[in-house]
């Protein structure tokens, strides 16, 4: 027996063993309290120590100091191969969801058994555990900056979220899955005497701008798929459905607003999802064994469907992100939209408070399209005055491409004024929906007092979403940026037309 085969024989039994010898912080504590963060610390840098597919990384730190870890799983050195396909796994934004941080430590010791090892041979894989380690400490859903993590992906002001854009752009990974859990215990549904039940839920991106090739395959292959396996592994699941009781609200398939952990990235034209586990009734340790590996099951499924078509999706990636970095004529943003029906019933599992079971329910008010209101040409770019330093600050976080305007003959400059402040419906909240006039702005103005910021880059789409005064997504709805819209004043931002 020669050398390398005994080597290899000796791995296998090393780490079937430590596999099965080692046990996650939730088990050690009986499942009667979950993983603290000491404890997650220290379990992962065991699992690093032992391990030689795995490599863990700080990739920043929380509000108050906390380590954020990424968890990177490869056969050789991660992101180097450029055969596989890269992959992105993180839970628990919400500090006081706490079975998807449970389910990704089971995940990650699954990873580490021999019979998963092929998985890296065609994925590179990283998994964030936990997003929001001070929200976790305390079991509750924001961070200490008391900001929601999940609607901060496009003005980026906390120290969690921009570390995980940091990281996601450093390896531009083509998959990603954010887990969350979703709460359908309120007193409205008991009065309705049904509710939702699925032990898991999948939702896919519903951008209506992000690539339809991505939103197809995610709707019609893999979530059909995932459904199946978790079928057949004993867990009830569905499609993430938010809305409702029905008769008091409508269905839908999520938000489309690119704030959150799956549009920020899905609108880059990336696989993104996100999974939602049935959080406990009366606590957030309730029923935890079996909702931890709910979400331990819902991430693997994604995984092996990933590996047998990987690359397939690697490619498809590939081309729309290609798209993405180009001007093609006539080409248009969405920058208002709505959730319409499209004549389709939802027939949905929910559980029954009076007889105690679940039962198949019709939902006549389902919307599960996202039909644009609005849409605007892309131009050649946009100028921000450099007066206006969150603007100039943002567009640095945002890493986007930027540079001094050359103006040139064909290129005109077309300046907004806000005449008056509207308001338009956006899922149950009111966005500012602005009536302005425009003016040919060219040769007017100083364009030294100006960065310019084109749109021949990937984040093209992110760039218009941002910063059209009319979008309904746009950095004009954050407080943080208020200031752009002001009756009677220009709009700061200028767009650069050809």
């Amino acid at each position: 027996m020669n050398k390398i085969m005994i080597y290899l024989i000796s791995q296998f039994f090393f780490v079937s063993i430590f596999s099965q010898a080692i046990r996650i912080p939730l088990e050690q504590n009986n499942y009667e309290k979950v993983t603290s963060y000491d404890q997650l610390t220290e379990f992962v840098k065991h699992l690093d120590e032992k391990s030689t597919v795995l490599n863990v990384e700080i990739i920043g730190q929380s509000v108050q100091g906390r380590n954020l870890y990424a968890l990177k799983f490869s056969s050789s050195a991660f992101g180097k191969d450029k055969s596989k396909i890269k992959v992105l796994f993180f839970a628990q934004q919400h500090g006081n969801e706490q079975s998807g941080k449970e389910g990704a430590l089971i995940l990650a010791l699954e990873l580490l058994k021999p019979e998963n090892s092929y998985l890296f041979d065609k994925i590179d894989f990283a998994l964030i555990p936990q997003m929001n380690p001070d929200g976790s400490e305390l079991n509750k859903r924001r961070n200490a900056n008391e900001t929601d993590l999940n609607r901060n992906h496009l003005i980026l002001t906390e120290p969690e979220v921009m570390a995980l854009h940091r990281f996601f752009e450093r390896y531009m990974f083509e998959v990603n899955l954010d887990v969350h859990e979703y709460y359908p215990f309120g007193e409205t549904w008991e009065k309705f005497g049904y509710r939702k039940n699925a032990d898991v839920t999948i939702g896919v991106a519903t951008n209506n701008n992000i690539s339809s090739k991505i939103r197809d395959l995610s709707n019609n292959e893999i979530v059909p798929f995932w459904l199946k396996y978790l079928a057949d592994k004993g867990f009830s699941s569905f499609i993430y459905c938010p809305g409702g009781p029905p008769g008091l609200d409508y269905f839908r398939h999520s938000t489309f607003d690119i704030n959150d952990g799956r549009q920020s990235f899905g609108i880059l034209n990336t696989f993104c999802f996100i999974q939602e586990g049935l959080n406990g009734k009366d606590s957030y340790i309730e029923n935890i064994k079996q909702r931890a590996n709910g979400q331990m099951n819902g991430m693997y499924a994604l995984i092996v469907y990933i590996y047998n078509r990987a690359k397939e999706m690697k490619k498809i990636v590939a081309s729309e992100r290609n798209l993405h970095k180009k001007l093609n004529e006539a080409e248009y943003v969405s920058i208002q939209a709505q959730h319409v029906k499209d004549g389709r019933k939802l027939h949905i599992p929910m559980f029954s408070y009076y007889s105690g079971k679940d039962s198949l329910f019709e939902v006549e008010d389902y919307r599960p399209v996202v039909k644009s209101i609005s849409d605007v040409e892309v131009p050649e770019g946009y100028l921000l005055p450099k007066s206006d330093p969150e603007l100039i600050e943002w567009s640095k976080k945002y890493n986007l491409f930027s540079t001094e305007f050359k103006p040139g003959k064909k290129l005109k400059i077309k300046q907004y004024r806000v005449e008056s402040i509207d308001s338009i419906d956006f899922e149950g909240d009111r966005a500012a929906n602005p009536k302005l006039s425009e003016k040919d702005a060219t040769g007017s103005i100083n364009y030294s007092e100006y960065i310019f910021i084109p749109t021949r880059q990937l984040k093209k789409k992110v760039i218009v979403l941002a910063l059209e005064p009319r979008s309904m997504l746009g950095l004009a709805t954050y407080k943080q940026f208020s200031s752009l819209l002001k009756q009677g004043e220009i709009f700061p931002v200028l767009k650069v037309l050809k």
